[in-house]
């Protein structure tokens, strides 16, 4: 017992020192969880030993996590997205296994060691791409969009991978101790007694999954223990992974299946839940492991070699990526992301190395240097991430010196920035017959608007000379609606300052940004979320006792009252100063609340006094707001 104290004291202690500072350091949790189990094992020796006891208990992590995946892939979204999963990201794979099997095999390796480790090597790191697409915001990119569908099927191909592996292990080979040690109920059974079990094993966990999970929980439901809960939820990965054991396949295999069926069940969300502490505690644990198991002597002896493979692996992905990229109609800086953010292997190839080894398929030695290579290019992708960055830096600025579109047309309203918000602004005001003069820098938006028979014209807004030839010196109204706060201040300082009279509506993103277009000139500004975050507040309002006339008439008073702060509150903003810690700001702003709380109360109370007809007899309800400006 004091043992296993001292080894959970030991574990966790390194976890919680190495994983947030890798995190800070924007290497990802993989690898601060491999940092540790490095501190702990080869580095140290601290580890006492017990990494080969704890990796047993440390792959059920694996286990959790493939239900997770299994319960978070819709079968109706998979279908949806098909193509792209069966195209980009199985091409992917094939290629790559193969790019990567025919090196082994180059290499001296006979061909069940080279596939075996083509197939550990065509993986990537979901967690760490994952983690840094989003942190840079380039999910929603056409380049985001592709690495995520590969990453999602490279995650489904790790199932059919874990049950191809041990056909690859040559004959005789020693599969270790721990797995003839399991019960197994098909060890005596003939072939063909072993594939119907296998079958009803499989078919027992589908239709489990499908009928009997409901009721389970609907059970368990009565008795209000939020704890029974969490252990339902254990039992049915427990009991997967157990069952699955017994017929020899994949515990793995068994938690998916049973996953994807409860994709669709209003208890998925319960589930995922409850596993996920688990899933996390137990995934790091095994990553520890392998960190603690790394032949960092090996690495000291020969770096040179084990850095050269892990750089020929990346390069290798990547020519395997860049034409796939291509193909699939990626261009420019999103085929960039897609090649230079995938081309590292992943944290299941950790996972396949030791269930490879486990099974005979590959010698300890070649595992060792798989699981060096492995880490070492997970260590590079920030390398390449920070390649990404400044090829995209370097595409910005090939971009503003791209040739701008020479502007024939010019009108009363200049409308810069045509995203989302001042596509809005620009259908309204040409309905009603005005002509508009659009700008935006993002050529692929622009062009995107002409196929709907919207002319605009692409080119930095930012730059003097585009603004004076799109009529700057002559229109009546410009509108900056472009989602860059410092790009819209640059614009309202400089048409301000050649035109004192013109009329200038900016886009705000929050009140901070409000005070400095204040300061710059604009003469309405509206924040973004404003408008329609006053109607949902309404509709809240109206739905827990308030009238419809009342709630309008609140969200009127509201409006009015809040733009008198915004005024007042500008002449005590400080921009060297956060808000919280403008103590004079922080003051005004508490007072001014208070006085608008008890002047919104005092008027709703007259309303009670002096009742108006309702809504439905005074005005349309589907009539728009009255016009603001904020």
């Amino acid at each position: 017992m004091e043992t296993f104290l001292l080894n959970a004291t030991i574990y966790l202690g390194a976890a919680v020192v190495a994983v947030p500072i890798a995190i800070r350091l924007g290497l990802g949790s993989v690898l601060g969880y491999l940092v540790a189990g490095l501190l702990i094992g080869p580095i140290t020796g601290i580890d006492g030993g017990e990494t080969e006891g704890l990796m047993h208990f440390a792959e059920f992590g694996v286990v959790m996590m493939l239900f997770i995946i299994g319960l978070e892939l819709d079968p109706g979204a998979l279908w949806d997205m098909r193509h792209r999963l069966m195209g980009l990201g199985g091409l992917q794979v094939l290629l790559t296994t193969g790019v990567v099997t025919a090196g082994v095999m180059v290499l001296g390796e006979g061909w069940q060691v080279a596939l075996a480790v083509g197939l550990m090597l065509a993986l990537s790191s979901t967690a760490i791409v994952l983690q840094t697409l989003t942190e840079k915001g380039l999910m929603q990119s056409p380049g985001g969009r592709s690495s995520f569908s590969v990453l999602l099927t490279q995650d489904i191909a790790v199932i059919p991978m874990l049950l191809i592996l041990p056909f690859l292990a040559s004959s005789g080979a020693h599969h270790g101790g721990e797995e003839h040690s399991s019960v197994s109920i098909v060890e005596n059974l003939p072939s063909w007694g072993v594939a119907l079990v296998t079958l009803g094993a499989i078919a027992a966990i589908i239709l489990g999954g499908r009928y009997l999970v409901r009721p389970v929980f609907n059970f368990i439901g009565r008795a209000r223990l939020r704890e029974m809960f969490t252990a339902v939820a254990l039992l049915i990965v427990v009991g997967i992974a157990t069952l699955m054991n017994m017929v020899g396949l994949s515990p793995a295999l068994g938690a998916f299946l049973a996953g994807v069926m409860l994709a669709n069940s209003e208890f998925r969300h319960q589930l995922e839940t409850d596993i996920e502490p688990f899933k996390g505690l137990l995934l790091g644990l095994f990553f520890i492991t392998v960190g603690a198991g790394m032949d960092v002597r090996g690495f000291i002896a020969d770096p040179a070699r084990l850095i050269g493979l892990a750089v020929l692996l990346m390069a290798a992905k990547a020519a395997v990526l860049a034409p796939l990229g291509y193909f699939f109609h990626l261009r420019g800086r999103n085929l960039w992301l897609f090649t230079l953010g995938l081309a590292q292997a992943g944290e299941f190839g950790f996972l396949m190395v030791t269930f490879s080894a486990q099974q005979g398929v590959i010698t300890n030695a070649i595992g060792q240097d798989v699981l060096t290579v492995i880490a070492l290019s997970m260590l590079l992708t920030p390398l390449a991430f920070i390649a990404y960055d400044f090829y995209d830096r370097r595409a910005s600025e090939k971009t503003e010196h791209h040739e701008e579109d020479e502007i024939d047309h010019t009108s009363d309203v200049i409308i810069v920035g045509i995203g989302r918000f001042g596509q809005v602004v620009n259908r309204l005001v040409r309905s009603v017959g005005y002509e508009t003069t659009v700008l935006d820098n993002n050529l692929q938006t622009i062009q995107m608007m002409r196929k709907f028979g919207v002319k605009g014209f692409f080119g930095d807004p930012t730059r003097p000379d585009l603004l004076k030839a799109a009529g700057l010196l002559s229109a009546k109204v410009l509108v900056v609606a472009v989602n860059s706060p410092e790009a819209c201040m640059k614009i309202v300082a400089h048409a301000r300052a050649q035109r004192p009279d013109i009329h200038i509506i900016a886009r705000a993103r929050d009140r901070t940004h409000v005070y400095g277009l204040y300061q710059a000139g604009a003469n309405d500004i509206v924040r973004e979320m404003f408008d329609s975050s006053l109607r949902v507040g309404r509709y809240v309002l109206e739905n827990i006792g308030l009238s419809e006339f009342e709630a309008h008439e609140a969200e009127r008073m509201f409006y009015k009252h809040d733009r008198h702060i915004i005024r007042e509150l500008a002449n005590y903003w400080d921009p060297k100063l956060r808000a919280d810690e403008n103590e004079a700001y922080r003051e005004r702003a508490m007072a001014l609340d208070k006085d608008m709380e008890s002047a919104m109360l005092t008027q709703l109370m007259a309303l009670d006094q002096d009742p108006k007809p309702s809504r439905d007899d005074d005005f349309d309800e589907d009539d728009e707001d009255e016009a603001k400006a904020s």
